[in-house]
């Protein structure tokens, strides 16, 4: 028997998918930067020697709804990728457009939070440290759920335009990793913010 038939005979080895350790790498990267401004952010935390404080700028109610909003979301993609697994077309349209519009709906209450904060109580980024360590560990937060968003948006188009197929419910499910990432996140900085810091 020669060697190469013998090699073509041996068993081909499990090999992860690609696509999946690299979202596993950018997902471990990311916690990493974000493990970074927690830290940072729990260890100002009554530090800042002018005001104003978490307990004064800090509306409990609005963050709330928006959190409900954002975590909610987690469970529409989840409905938007088993939709195309069973290549229910309109379904995953629909449960991927409901994700998006409850991302939304997250950014734009993080805004609204942001704007009273800036105008009614004065709190800008140089303002004190706890300005500076609420808007960069917000903003970053924020920042990545607008990324997630676009995204979810870019699939959404082409899902409309009929290129999304049950074939591709695979890397749509990778992709979903990221916004619950981005959601599980959320749990973290809320503790951290809302509840801890506060």
């Amino acid at each position: 028997m020669s060697v190469a038939s013998s090699t073509t005979s041996l068993p081909k080895q499990w090999q992860p998918s690609r696509g999946k350790v690299g979202m596993i790498c950018l997902i471990a990267a990311e916690s990493c930067i974000f493990l970074t401004f927690v830290v940072a952010y729990l260890f100002y935390i009554g530090k800042s020697a002018t005001g104003p404080q978490p307990k004064d700028v800090i509306e409990m109610p609005l963050v709330i709804v928006n959190s409900i909003a954002l975590i909610s979301s987690s469970f529409t993609v989840v409905f938007a990728v088993k939709a195309l697994e069973r290549q229910k077309r309109s379904a995953f349209l629909g449960w991927l457009a409901l994700t998006i519009a409850l991302g939304l709906w997250f950014v734009g209450g993080t805004a609204s939070e942001w704007k009273g904060m800036m105008e009614q109580d004065g709190l800008y980024i140089g303002t004190n440290l706890f300005g500076t360590t609420f808007y960069s560990l917000v903003g970053l937060h924020l920042l990545h759920v607008v990324v997630g968003l676009t995204m979810l948006g870019i699939v959404l188009i082409l899902g409309a335009l009929g290129f999304v197929r049950d074939r591709h419910a695979h890397s749509f499910d990778i992709l979903s990793w990221y916004w619950h990432f981005v959601d599980a996140v959320w749990i973290v900085v809320f503790t951290t913010v809302y509840v801890i810091g506060r």
